[in-house]
């Protein structure tokens, strides 16, 4: 069987403002309440996905459990009403445009859940690319539990250098069905999709990237990978939890066609003129001895400056009451940033007061520092795209947290549905 499965993928019914039912991922500006406010207040009165998902930065000041139940009760009412609008079994050809890039393609399809782990796992055809932090499962998975439909904001990277798939498919597009075609609320700029009828001739072509030529020729390796995870790894970590929990409850002979075997996701070419990879920083606020937390930091890789080979270590920039300081570690991106999430993690292990933010964008983490006492932020380097592949294949998964792909607002937003329940 395929990695990739033709399901029915539903769209919000086209009398619906687009633009508010579309909102940004729920793990993005989650140290922003100001943002989340906005968003609340322009979507009031109108039928939005903002209703249907939980906002990370709300965990922490609601009950869960009683938030669960009122987004589980808007998507029973959602669907009965008629929002959701079935367009048949196919994928979505879908390009982005922000003020950063001028196009972004990705493909909506569906994937089978049994060929993905986030987990070290050699054999997976579709992995995390870095490490689940375990802790935000459950709540996620008791969302997922009584859900008609999932929301996605999972992008699933893949390396096609010669351009086959996504580009080719786009200089046809006029042939296509255009489903959708609209401004995204917040400055998260343009949105256009066109259905795919023939799945097959593009699942054959993702195929492709699975040959064993194609993969010496790429990788210099005979490890089969195929999707990587770009963005929204905990919810499809969350998705194959759910999966796994009902797959022993169902009848054998329906297994390969439950609709929760299977996830909704964009899949864009990681060479994509649109993809950029963004470094995530981090904020670390309640550190109490400033002082002693900074040069820990600093002791992290010892490097004489006026010695050593400039190429053998990277620069760190961080903010310590709003002003800049550096530390070094060694040149390896995914090194380093293991060795300080490292201290960071042990750090705040060892005082409960202390708390990591991860943030994407400059601007934010400055802002974030400012308005913050007995913090620090941490600009962290990017990751270099072309070697993503390779290195998760040779050498499994970078830290947690390791890069973004493009600003926060050039996330998804919530806006095509597949169904995960029986109904």
């Amino acid at each position: 069987m395929s990695v990739i499965k033709s399901q029915h993928i539903f769209l919000p019914k086209k009398q619906l403002d687009l633009s508010k039912w579309s909102v940004i991922a729920c793990d993005q500006f989650t140290s922003n309440k100001e943002y989340w406010d906005t968003v609340k207040n322009y979507v009031s009165g109108s039928p939005s996905t903002y209703d249907l998902i939980f906002p990370e930065i709300m965990l922490k000041t609601v009950d869960r459990q009683e938030y669960i139940k009122q987004v589980n009760k808007n998507m029973q009412s959602f669907y009965q009403a008629g929002f959701f609008e079935d367009v048949g079994p196919c994928m979505i050809l879908v390009n982005r445009k922000t003020k950063q890039h001028e196009k972004r393609l990705g493909i909506m399809l569906n994937i089978d859940l049994e060929n993905y782990s986030f987990r070290v796992e050699n054999k997976a055809l579709i992995k995390a690319t870095e490490g689940t932090i375990v802790d935000r499962i459950p709540t996620r998975v008791e969302m997922r539990k009584d859900a008609i439909f999932e929301l996605t904001h999972v992008i699933l990277l893949y390396d096609d250098r010669k351009l086959k798939i996504a580009e080719k498919l786009y200089e046809k597009k006029d042939e296509l069905e255009k489903l959708y075609d609209f401004n995204l609320n917040l400055d998260g700029g343009h949105i256009t999709g066109y259905k795919i009828k023939n799945v097959d001739e593009v699942i054959n072509k993702f195929n492709a990237l699975l040959t064993p030529e194609y993969l010496k020729e790429t990788f210099n390796s005979d490890c089969p990978l195929l999707f990587a995870v770009g963005d929204g790894n905990h919810s499809l970590a969350t998705a194959k939890e759910h999966w796994n929990n009902i797959k022993p409850t169902l009848p054998h002979e329906i297994i390969d066609t439950h609709p929760a075997r299977y996830a909704l996701v964009e899949a864009i070419n990681i060479h994509d003129s649109g993809i950029e990879f963004s470094p995530i920083h981090r904020i670390i606020t309640g550190v109490k001895k400033l002082k002693n937390f900074v040069k820990g930091l600093k002791k992290l890789y010892k490097v004489n400056l006026k010695k050593d080979d400039p190429n053998s270590y990277t620069t760190f920039t961080m903010l310590v009451d709003n002003e800049k300081e550096t530390f070094y570690v060694p040149k390896n991106t995914p090194k380093a940033i293991k060795l300080v999430q490292d201290y960071i993690d042990n750090s705040t292990s060892k005082n409960f007061e202390m708390s990591v933010d991860y943030i994407h964008g400059e601007e934010e983490l400055k802002n974030l520092c400012a308005s913050k006492k007995n913090s620090v932020g941490i600009f962290f380097p990017t990751i270099e795209k072309n070697e993503l592949f390779e290195f998760i294949i040779k050498s499994g998964m970078l830290p947690r947290k390791s890069f973004s792909i493009g600003e926060a607002k050039e996330k998804r937003y919530y806006l095509e549905a597949h169904k995960i329940k029986l109904i």
